[in-house]
């Protein structure tokens, strides 16, 4: 670990979003995952620390998922954690169980993370204010994506730091151009919250019915102009489609999306040579991102799935050995109520 993230202290007992964390806890957080990095790129094969060991990582997930899921048990695993899946059509849940009734009956078994993912906002600190194990959201509705905002924001700033051949460089006054659905994206919302908390420009671009009301309030240029959103951006992210979310048509047709915000090496003529792509995946291909440049020279769309398994590590062993640890762990209270 670098001598700022030593400087810094984890005292919280979760991670259940972005919008409460501090420029410094943001910090500590990419400061301490490039001896993750490290960990993964071992040519000795050992791909493992034992600063979990012992203990009980569950990943507790309502939404279907790959990348988030995959990365969360990689990065247990290579903390020398056990792990646990639970799929929520296979749990007491769909008997009636309550979600706080299950998570009692998981930390009976001593768990020590829950990453949980849920359609419901809020699940993940509802939760996390009534329980004792340490509580990472994965996802909650279209509200947050805490840890795939901060693994975005660290390979950003890997790749300036390598660009500019700076070890210190920042994300200050560096542009990011967020293009897509606004509205229904909690990477949308995670990523503007990290970004300007560490002094990036954001601009946001997509159709008006796709924005969220007062997006502007959040600190972000908002233009329907694509153009404009990516001519001086130093990060083009292209947002996926949720159709799944949309409750209704509020656009005329992909063909028309295709046609005004799709990033492909025609748009992209407007943006500068050194602009860097990236999206949280899956791709839907060819309707928010060409195909040639999803596998282009400037894609890192890899990257930051390599990089979401260091920053979860750093997350889960900050969690786990900070100082934070070491206070009076929350005693779980008995409710009557069920949260869904």
């Amino acid at each position: 670990m670098n001598a700022a993230a030593e400087e810094a202290a984890w005292t919280r007992k979760d991670l259940v979003g972005i919008e409460d964390l501090s420029r410094e806890e943001i910090e500590l957080i990419l400061d301490t995952a490039p001896q993750f990095v490290a960990v993964s790129a071992r040519e000795s094969g050992i791909k493992r620390v034992p600063l979990l060991q012992g203990r009980l990582v569950v990943n507790w997930f309502f939404e279907p998922s790959t990348r988030t899921r995959t990365s969360f048990e990689l990065a247990a695993k290579r903390l020398s954690a056990d792990t646990l899946g639970i799929a929520a059509s296979t749990s007491s849940l769909v008997k009636g169980e309550s979600l706080h009734d299950t998570l009692a009956n998981i930390e009976a078994m001593r768990s020590d993370i829950v990453v949980i993912r849920h359609s419901y906002a809020g699940a993940a600190r509802i939760l996390a204010e009534r329980h004792s194990s340490h509580i990472i959201n994965a996802g909650d509705g279209f509200h947050e994506h805490p840890t795939q905002g901060l693994l975005d924001a660290f390979t950003m700033r890997e790749h300036i730091r390598r660009t500019r051949e700076d070890a210190h460089a920042g994300l200050d006054g560096v542009r990011v151009a967020i293009i897509g659905d606004i509205a229904y994206s909690r990477v949308a919302r995670s990523n503007i919250w990290c970004l300007t908390k560490l002094g990036a420009d954001v601009v946001v671009c997509g159709p008006r019915t796709l924005m969220p009301p007062r997006v502007d309030e959040m600190g972000v240029e908002v233009t329907s102009d694509l153009h404009h959103a990516i001519g001086e951006a130093d990060v083009i992210y292209a947002l996926r489609m949720q159709l799944e979310r949309q409750q209704r048509c509020l656009f005329p047709s992909l063909r028309e999306y295709i046609r005004l915000f799709r990033i492909d090496n025609e748009s992209l003529r407007a943006a500068p040579a050194h602009a860097l792509i990236m999206h949280p995946g899956p791709i839907n291909r060819d309707i928010e991102l060409a195909a040639e440049v999803a596998d282009g020279r400037r894609s890192v769309i890899l990257r930051q799935v390599t990089n979401g398994v260091a920053v979860r590590m750093a997350i889960m062993h900050l969690l786990v050995n900070g100082p934070g640890e070491q206070q009076t762990r929350l005693t779980a209270r008995d409710t009557d109520e069920p949260l869904c």
